[in-house]
């Protein structure tokens, strides 16, 4: 492997509001911050400060509640006039960070009721992508994405999937059966752990 920044500890967070409560306890937590580096799994292509912006959200939540400096928070450029050459500059972003091809330390993913994770929905051409490390969706629920692939994530050395709610129950089983024909399926699962509520773990408490 080449080019690992050294003694860093590469943390990629993904969006959505099931971690917003995650985010805002993690930083509360006593963590080493000079040692970690903050990256992105995926971000729609809107402008700066927008709400449908997961670094909205990421910001307010831990990034701005915690002593990082600014080369330690690594922004997808999805406000570049160009988002395809954007994508290329994230990847080689993930190559400094995390050598090459690179390896992160933690990628945290959501699951949506469609069986999405990260940026990477049903019948997206995403899916396909095996050559890159970020890619760029079509127009999902408003929106293009930009998104890291299956590449990357499968060479995490961790994966955390956090999932809440009962509409994520049927997905959350197929995702732990291994069922490869729903997109989060796809993530290879040695290596991760699932933090799940009772609702979306498909478990139901008396009176």
């Amino acid at each position: 492997m080449k080019g690992r920044l050294g003694q860093s500890f590469v943390f990629a967070v993904s969006g959505g509001r099931t971690p917003w409560i995650m985010l805002g306890d993690l930083a509360a937590q006593e963590v080493p911050w000079r040692c970690v580096h903050v990256a992105q799994v995926d971000e729609r292509i809107a402008p700066a400060g927008d709400p449908k912006r997961n670094l909205t959200h990421l910001s307010a939540c831990l990034l701005s509640r915690v002593p990082l400096r600014p080369d330690q928070i690594h922004v997808m450029p999805v406000e570049s006039s160009d988002p395809a050459a954007a994508a290329r500059q994230y990847a080689r972003t993930l190559e400094m960070l995390a050598g090459s091809p690179p390896s992160l330390d933690l990628v945290h993913l959501g699951l949506g009721p469609d069986g999405h994770t990260a940026s990477l929905v049903p019948g997206d051409p995403a899916l396909q992508v095996t050559d890159r490390d970020v890619a760029l969706t079509n127009v999902y629920m408003g929106t293009r994405r930009m998104t890291l692939t299956y590449p990357v994530l499968n060479r995490a050395r961790r994966v955390l999937w956090v999932v809440t709610g009962e509409e994520k129950a049927p997905m959350l089983a197929r995702l732990r059966a291994g069922d490869t024909s729903i997109p989060a399926g796809r993530v290879r699962g040695e290596d991760a752990w699932i933090m799940a509520d009772r609702a979306a773990a498909g478990e139901t408490t008396g009176d």
